[in-house]
């Protein structure tokens, strides 16, 4: 199946020298600009808002986004990208000896084709009957058919509240080009976690001589979002602080997949401090339980200062009594 080539760096606006921590940038920047929640045409804010999520899925973890540059800053290698020739799919050969087929998944990311076909996981089969021709010949009656694999990314709203997906898969025989594609149903339940997997009855490969279907097991992988990072039933934000907020502390709003909550951040909050939010995660399994919100202090300083600031600046440093060495040292 040909596909477009997608320019990721170009999507983001970094150039391809750029460092996680620009790409991370960018990626929050867009997001909560283009996120469906605020944008002035929600449709056309969704379609883009999936742009900037496939591309920092990619440019964001160094292994993919290693081959995604293999391909070459317009895509001259990409007809070359393993995989490139079948579609992003996994072979695998039925084990009475039948031709080898192919399977692909169409809408267990919500991103491009491109996507899809080349870091999307694909999908993989195991068998439920032996592999080897002349044993399974000797093998009567039904054989049940093999289990199907692959991934469904979930964003961290489906994973909170659970949801319906419609899906297809896509099955073509190697020897004949014959394909056959169904959709169907699946149901991600609530506080779905990265790496959990989701059975999907009877929508795995056919069976043989009259016996049944295998099964489909999608592994969930959670979708980057611009507030949140995940770990667990946890959510991790990071909230930029001033120094005097951190100094002399604050009541901040910051968001939570409830809705914006008030934070008070306690005077002498230190960087990278994590202030725990009980409760505000994602929930746990079928409990009714949810993890928390862990919100992860980032100081920032200023770097333009007029003659009054400077003023101060100078005034606190010739009145303060703080010694950063020092306290240092004891501690």
């Amino acid at each position: 199946m040909a596909v477009d080539f997608k320019d990721y760096y170009q999507t983001l606006g970094v150039p391809r020298t750029a460092l996680e921590a620009d790409i991370r940038k960018a990626f929050r920047k867009l997001a909560r600009e283009h996120h469906p929640d605020v944008a002035k045409d929600k449709k056309a804010g969704e379609a883009k808002f999936k742009e900037i999520g496939e591309a920092y899925d990619v440019l964001s973890d160094p292994e993919k986004r290693k081959r995604y540059d293999e391909m070459g800053p317009g895509g001259e290698s990409f007809g070359g990208f393993p995989g490139a020739a079948g579609g992003g799919r996994r072979r695998a050969q039925p084990g009475g000896g039948g031709a080898e087929q192919d399977y692909h998944f169409g809408g267990t990311t919500g991103f491009s084709d491109f996507f899809e076909q080349f870091f999307s996981g694909g999908a993989s089969r195991s068998y439920g009957f032996p592999p080897d021709p002349e044993q399974a010949q000797r093998r009567a009656g039904p054989r049940r058919g093999g289990d199907i694999e692959g991934d469904i990314l979930v964003t961290l709203e489906e994973a909170m509240h659970g949801t319906m997906r419609q899906l297809s898969l896509q099955t073509v025989d190697s020897r004949t080009g014959a394909e056959d594609v169904h959709t169907f149903t699946v149901r991600i339940p609530a506080g779905a976690s990265e790496g959990r997997r989701i059975r999907v009855p009877g929508q795995g490969a056919a069976g043989h001589g009259g016996g049944e279907a295998g099964d489909l097991f999608l592994r969930v992988r959670i979708a980057p979002h611009p507030d949140f990072r995940v770990r667990g039933s946890d959510l991790y934000h990071d909230l930029d602080l001033a120094p005097w907020e951190a100094v002399l502390g604050a009541q901040i709003v910051v968001p939570s997949l409830d809705g914006a909550i008030k934070v008070r951040i306690p005077e002498g909050t230190e960087n990278a401090q994590q202030l725990r939010v009980r409760g505000r995660g994602l929930p746990v399994g079928r409990t009714g339980e949810r993890g928390d919100l862990f919100v992860v202090a980032n100081l920032l300083l200023p770097t333009e200062l007029n003659a009054e600031e400077r003023a101060l600046w100078e005034k606190l440093r010739e009145t303060s009594k703080f010694q950063p060495r020092t306290e240092s040292a004891r501690a």
